[in-house]
Order: structure tokens, then sequence, then C-alpha cells
């Protein structure tokens, strides 16, 4: 008998090695174990594409009182809902369960991501990654991007700095073509045009 994706998922629920933090639990939602979730992203595709979503308790735990959660839940029903989402998941039947879950972390692999677009590109896919200036020098490592409405723009730790340096001292480029020439997953570089005194 052939597995399907969730046959695999369902007999081997371990903590995948390239999890990626997607959203949390906000709070119940209604009476019958709905929840309302947070999406850590504008696109929150990762969270729809999953049916297996991997949780970890909130940071904020108060310590010696451990908030205890489902290493996983299984989803039953995930959808928009206003400006924000809501999902329900097996075993979770009434508002006092969805309760109990309330800040718990989401997690799912990064292999269930839906595929991008040829210029289209996650931002945990982009940190990490050596920013070469179209001349050849290497300017640094994206550490992060901020998020400014119109674009996105890179934050880069610059070569032979180590962090964490001060806000001045990073070098910020944005997202855009104008600056941005090519981004090669494969060698995990962003070949870019830009001076470093902008």
């Amino acid at each position: 008998m052939k597995q399907t994706p969730d046959d695999v998922i369902e007999s081997s629920p371990a903590f995948p090695e390239d999890a990626i933090e997607v959203g949390r639990v906000l709070d119940a939602w209604g009476i019958k174990g709905w929840m309302k979730i947070l999406s850590h992203s504008a696109d929150p595709q990762a969270l729809f594409a999953s049916r297996r979503w991997f949780l970890q308790p909130s940071e904020k735990a108060l310590p010696g009182k451990p908030h205890v959660v489902p290493p996983v839940l299984k989803i039953l029903s995930v959808r928009d809902h206003g400006e924000g989402i809501v999902a329900q998941a097996e075993g979770v039947s009434d508002r006092n369960g969805a309760e109990a879950l309330k800040g718990a972390r989401i997690f799912v692999s990064r292999s269930v991501f839906p595929e991008t677009e040829d210029d289209e590109y996650y931002w945990i896919d982009l940190i990490g990654m050596s920013v070469v200036h179209k001349d050849g020098r290497t300017l640094g490592e994206v550490i992060d991007l901020i998020d400014t409405g119109p674009h996105c723009v890179l934050r880069i730790l610059p070569a032979g700095k180590t962090a964490p340096v001060k806000p001045d001292e990073e070098i910020l480029i944005p997202f855009v073509n104008a600056f941005v020439g090519t981004v090669d997953k494969a060698a995990k570089t962003i070949s870019v045009d830009w001076d470093t005194d902008y």
C-alpha cells in the first residue's frame, strides 16, 4: 500500500530538523475548540500548507510553572477570518482546550512551504546568505529583514564584524531590483549594486 505524506507524518511525529516558527496561538475562538492564530508572515501560506503543527511553549512561561502543550497538533481546518486566522485541531474540542494552548509557538517543517515563483523568496531562506557587491567584494551576511510596507530591507552584518553590532554599524539595503541583482539559493549568495556610503 502506497504511503501518503500524512501517513509518513503520522508515523514520525518527531520535531523536524528544518522546523521554522511560523506563528503562535493567540486565544480561543468560540466554544468548539477553535483557536485564533497569529501568523509571523503577512502571507501565511506555510500555516495553510501543513496539516501538522509542532508546538513549543511560550517563551514567557513562568519558571516553576511550565506551560505544557502537546508536541504536535493534527489540524482539521484552518482559514482566514477577518484580519486573522482561525484553526481547529484534533483533540481540542472545547474552549477550555483551546485556551490551554494560548501562547504556544507554532512550527512547521520548511519542506512543506509552498513553492515560490522565480523572483519570490521566503525571509528564512535569505537569512544567512552572503551579500556580494557586483565588483566581487563581500559586504557581509543577511541577519534579518525589515518589512517597510512597500518593500523589504536586508539587514546585513558587515564582513569582519561579529554579532551583535550597533544598529548604525549594520548595512541596510532595500530588497528591490534597483539594488539587488541575482539571488543564488544554491550558493547562498545575493549579488547587489550598493555603495556602503549610501
